[in-house]
């Protein structure tokens, strides 16, 4: 049968353009830095650079924890390293829902088998510091856990009163950045964050395949006082501190590529400047709502707490959302993301992350947007939307 198979053709993707909610764009050097020979994941060159890596996330944290490295997983393994290490079997923890990870972090922290408390918003609302001081009084959770960047309704939830009113009641904070960090302010240390976590593939400009982790002391202490081992072998830091740290003690192969790649997307963060590349973001999400708001469109997220990197556009009456996609990756190769949940068929997520986040993006896909519209008739006024975001 084998000899029988005719092989397919080597794989060559198309040139799109990522405008939806992750991946996002990768600068031409990270995908170059991947393309260079491998070494083993414990020779003195490789051990080098990890410690490079730890390094400039630190300064991307802004976190001074010794604790702070790239988890190999995506996004989600990190979220689930930071529950897997914290949850004991018989812990409370309170978890802010608004939106599809809130949603799924309570799946995982339920599965560690902690009794989960959860604090609720709508869709596109953000957690607010009233209801997390409420539920505190009526437990004594071992962390409160917040999305800060709802990738899935396009709301960030500010964190600092939470962290406080957290550690005014003994709990530990956890925080998710998979959308946030390097797109926003993320500052772990000031802010008090105990546990956090966050995605390559996002405003970081790298692929898919790592999650970068950091654990305060506090949380550190949690995590090796357990009474129980933590339920992930793969994901224990007990095990992972010790290829990581110091001691370079073998536990996995790790995905040699990525941390190529995250290496060299670290670095042009750091040399664009934290400072820079956050007002890049707000300015590009500032102009594409301009244009946004020239044809008559809006974002469902929240009021002023409204994401700079990923945009929740509210469909308009009589327009199918899924068509305009459709059209939008076929005749313009602009991918963006549909609503989950609730959301579904009522948004567009565009993102505006990392490498992707330019105003030629925006005005690309402005004029994409309006184009298909008039087709659809919709009278707008391309014109218009782009004098808007320019």
């Amino acid at each position: 049968m084998l000899r029988a198979m005719q092989l397919p053709e080597p794989f060559l993707p198309p040139p799109r353009l990522l405008m939806g909610p992750g991946p996002s764009d990768v600068a031409p050097s990270v995908l170059h830095a991947m393309s260079r020979p491998l070494v083993g994941h414990l020779d003195p060159t490789f051990i080098k650079m990890m410690e490079e890596i730890k390094t400039m996330l630190r300064e991307v944290f802004q976190t001074n924890n010794e604790m702070t490295f790239p988890v190999s997983g995506t996004g989600s393994a990190g979220m689930e390293f930071c529950v897997a290490n914290l949850v004991e079997p018989g812990d409370e923890v309170l978890i802010g829902v608004n939106g599809v990870f809130g949603t799924r972090m309570v799946e995982v922290a339920e599965r560690c088998g902690a009794r989960v408390v959860k604090v609720e918003a709508p869709w596109g609302r953000i957690i607010e510091p009233g209801q997390i001081a409420e539920a505190l009084k009526r437990g004594r959770p071992k962390f409160v856990a917040i999305i800060h960047a709802e990738t899935s309704t396009g709301a960030c939830t500010p964190v600092e009163e939470i962290s406080r009113l957290s550690h005014d009641a003994g709990a530990l904070l956890l925080l998710d950045t998979v959308t946030s960090l390097g797109g926003c302010p993320v500052r772990v240390d000031a802010w008090g964050i105990d546990a956090v976590y966050s995605g390559t593939q996002k405003c970081l400009s790298c692929p898919p395949g790592l999650a970068p982790v950091s654990l305060s002391p506090r949380a550190m202490a949690v995590a090796t006082g357990r009474k129980r081992k933590v339920q992930s072998w793969y994901l224990d830091v007990n095990l992972l501190a010790a290829y990581w740290g110091q001691e370079r003690v073998y536990h996995h192969t790790a995905p040699i590529t990525m941390n190529y790649a995250l290496h060299e997307a670290l670095r042009l963060v750091l040399a664009e400047g934290l400072d820079a590349r956050w007002r890049r973001h707000e300015q590009n999400h500032q102009a594409l709502k301009a244009g946004l708001a020239a044809m008559s469109l809006e974002l469902a997220a929240q009021a002023d707490h409204q994401l700079w990197q990923l945009n929740t556009v509210r469909v308009p009456k009589g327009v199918d959302e899924a068509v305009v996609r459709k059209r939008l990756l076929t005749d313009f190769n602009i991918e963006i993301g549909a609503g989950l949940g609730p959301l579904k068929g009522q948004i567009w997520r565009v993102g505006l992350m990392g490498e992707t986040s330019t105003r030629a993006n925006v005005h690309r896909f402005l004029s994409a947007l309006g184009r298909i519209q008039n087709d659809l008739g919709r009278q707008t006024d391309v014109a218009a939307a782009l004098r808007a975001a320019a």
